[in-house]
């Protein structure tokens, strides 16, 4: 009952979202103002919490190892599809293979975890891969079109760095990012010999508390949002990251965690994992470097949608 309402709960938000964004009471922007807010304070807050008391020992284990190799052959399908042959830019094809690998661990997998699975730490080697290779890897790439980009329109562009100093560049930028400064400082944090107290956490968690609700709020404005001419290019793209979301990714987990040998309640949790919608944070991100907002909107919900009866259907066969 309580999963229940937790569902209807993130349900109700991004209606709430969606009725703000359609009377305008916040503004024109204000989905954008909102998810910035969540990438720069509040998701980096929560992010610190969670990685400084997860167990990082569970990246070394064989669900680990599904997880990861299940997650990577998605982003890795996803990126040659997008990039190599339908030519996508390089922004939009990032934001297509993290609408297509990144899920919604945080605010759909935890409840599940718990109440499908009896256990929030099922969760935990997604929630790690995501944050310490995947978001990494993808804000990196992000970071450098952004700087290209900005060298291309600019009226005296300076000359070209030579490779150290490009790679120094490229890092700066990718350092400076929030969540991955974050997604470090926890990853030590977890790694100290000691626990520190937790009143030292509590303001992080107190503002980390606000990341979930506002990212379904700015979702569910944007799902208000005009749909614009770029709706009718994208199909063929919304189409690849909902296969691949909803049907290739807990295929392979299956078959992976097969392969390895799991069986069990550990096969039904990396297989449950998969069949994860894509999380909010793409959308997210998205509207902050201003790139693949209608794929990660429509991916986003098309997904959540899909992983209701998903789940329920790996919980039968698995369970």
């Amino acid at each position: 009952m309580t999963g229940v309402l937790a569902a209807l709960g993130a349900i109700a938000a991004i209606a709430a979202g969606g009725l703000l964004g359609r009377l305008r009471v916040l503004g024109p922007h204000a989905d954008a103002v909102l998810a910035r807010v969540v990438f720069v304070v509040a998701a980096p807050a929560l992010l610190v919490v969670t990685l400084a008391h997860a167990d990082l020992q569970q990246l070394l284990s064989r669900v680990a190892l599904v997880t990861a190799g299940s997650t990577a052959v998605v982003a890795l399908t996803a990126a040659v599809v997008l990039r190599g042959v339908w030519r996508r830019p390089v922004d939009e094809s990032v934001l297509g293979v993290l609408s297509a690998s990144y899920l919604n661990a945080a605010n759909v997998g935890i409840p599940v975890a718990v109440y499908v699975l009896g256990d929030a730490v099922a969760v935990v080697p997604t929630l790690l891969f995501q944050l310490l290779v995947l978001a990494p890897v993808a804000f990196t790439v992000l970071e450098t079109s952004r700087a290209r980009a900005a060298r291309a329109v600019s009226p005296h562009p300076p000359p070209l760095p030579d490779a150290p100093s490009a790679v120094r560049a490229v890092v700066g930028r990718t350092a400076r990012n929030p969540i991955i400064i974050a997604a470090v400082v926890g990853r030590l944090l977890a790694a100290l010999p000691w626990d520190l107290p937790e009143v030292v956490y509590e303001p992080f968690r107190l503002v980390g508390a606000a990341a979930a609700p506002l990212a379904l709020l700015a979702f569910g404005m944007s799902l208000s949002a005009p749909r614009v001419e770029e709706h009718r290019m994208l199909t063929r793209e919304l189409g690849l990251v909902t296969v691949l979301r909803s049907v290739v990714h807990p295929t392979l987990a299956f078959g992976l965690g097969t392969l390895v040998g799991l069986e069990g309640a550990a096969l039904l949790a990396v297989v449950t994992m998969a069949t994860l919608p894509t999380a909010q944070n793409v959308l997210v991100y998205a509207l902050h470097y201003g790139a693949g907002r209608t794929v990660a909107r429509d991916g986003g919900l098309t997904t959540t949608v899909l992983a209701v009866p998903a789940v329920l259907v790996v919980a039968a066969a698995l369970g």
